[in-house]
C-alpha cells in the first residue's frame, strides 16, 4: 500500500513581487508555512519581511507571483479576505481596544448577539462571550485576572497575549505574529512563548516574525531567510546556530534556490 499523500503547506507564497513605483520591495519572494509549526522568518531592515507579511495578511496586493492556502491559489483584496481564509495577523502595534474588556477584546467584530428580540435590536449576549473568553485563554494557558478587566489594565504581556490567543482562537489556518515580543521583558516574553508553543500543539500554524535569534531557535520549527526581497535561505531550526542565520541574513550563506524542498 502507497503512504498517504503529504497535505499541503497551510501558506505559501510562490514568487511574489511587489512594487511601490520604482522600488522593488519584493522581487520573487517565496515562503512555506506547515501545519502544526512555527515558521519563523527572518531578515536584516529593508529585506522585506514587513512587505510579505502584508501580502499574505492580505493588506496590500502583491503585483506578481501566487499566494496560496492549503493548496490553493488565493488573491486577497483585503485582510478581511485573508481571515475568510483562516488567516490572522498580529502586528506589533496591538490592535486592541483599550476601554473594552479581554472578553469583548477576544469578540470584537464576532460578538454574539442574544437570542430573539433583543438580538436583533443589537444587546449582545456577554455571558457567552465571558465564558467563552475564559475557555479559549484556559485552554492556550493564558493568565488573566478576570475576562471582564479592561484591557487598559493590563501588563504588556498580558494585553500580547490576548492579542495572540484572539488569533489564534479564530485563525483555522494560520497565525501570523509580527514581532510579538519586542517591547517585552523577559518574564512577558516568556509568556508570550508559551501561548504559541500552545497554539502549535492544538494543531495551529504560526509565522514568527522576529529579531530576536536565540528566541527563533528557542520556538520554531523551521526558519526561512530573506534578503533583498528574497529568501534566500530556509534551515529546520534543530540543524542551525545563531552564526548560522546571522550568516543567511549578511548574505554569507545561501542556499537557495538550489536547495530542494525540506522533508
Amino acid at each position: 500500500m502507497s503512504e498517504a499523500a503529504e497535505p499541503p503547506p497551510v501558506l505559501e507564497a510562490h514568487g511574489v513581487v511587489k512594487r511601490f513605483g520604482h522600488v522593488e520591495a519584493l522581487r520573487g519572494a517565496d515562503f512555506t508555512a506547515r501545519k502544526g509549526e512555527v515558521t519563523a522568518l527572518i531578515g536584516d531592515n529593508g529585506a522585506g519581511k514587513s512587505t510579505l507579511v502584508k501580502v499574505l495578511a492580505g493588506a496590500q496586493p502583491h503585483d506578481e507571483g501566487a499566494v496560496l492556502v492549503d493548496g490553493r491559489e488565493i488573491r486577497f483584496a483585503s485582510p478581511l479576505d485573508a481571515r475568510r481564509a483562516g488567516v490572522e495577523t498580529v502586528y506589533q502595534d496591538l490592535a486592541v481596544a483599550d476601554d473594552l474588556s479581554v472578553a469583548a477584546n477576544l469578540y470584537l467584530g464576532r460578538e454574539i448577539p442574544l437570542g430573539g428580540p433583543l438580538g436583533r435590536l443589537g444587546l449582545l449576549d456577554k455571558r457567552a462571550m465571558r465564558r467563552g473568553a475564559a475557555e479559549a485563554l484556559a485552554e492556550l494557558g493564558v493568565r488573566i485576572p478576570r475576562v471582564t478587566t479592561p484591557i487598559a489594565m493590563l501588563s504588556g504581556g498580558q494585553r500580547q497575549c490576548v492579542a495572540v490567543a484572539r488569533a489564534v482562537i479564530w485563525a483555522s489556518n494560520v497565525v501570523i505574529l509580527d514581532e510579538p515580543t519586542a517591547a517585552l521583558g523577559v518574564v512577558q516574553t516568556a509568556r508570550v512563548l508559551e501561548v504559541v508553543a500552545r497554539a502549535r500543539e492544538e494543531g495551529m500554524s504560526v509565522v514568527l516574525v522576529s529579531h530576536n535569534m536565540p528566541q527563533v531557535l528557542e520556538i520554531a520549527d523551521r526558519v526561512e531567510v530573506m534578503r533583498l526581497g528574497r529568501r534566500t535561505a530556509r534551515f529546520k531550526a534543530a540543524d542551525v546556530t545563531t552564526d548560522d542565520l546571522v550568516a543567511a541574513m549578511t548574505g554569507a550563506l545561501v542556499t537557495e534556490p538550489e536547495d530542494a524542498e525540506l522533508g
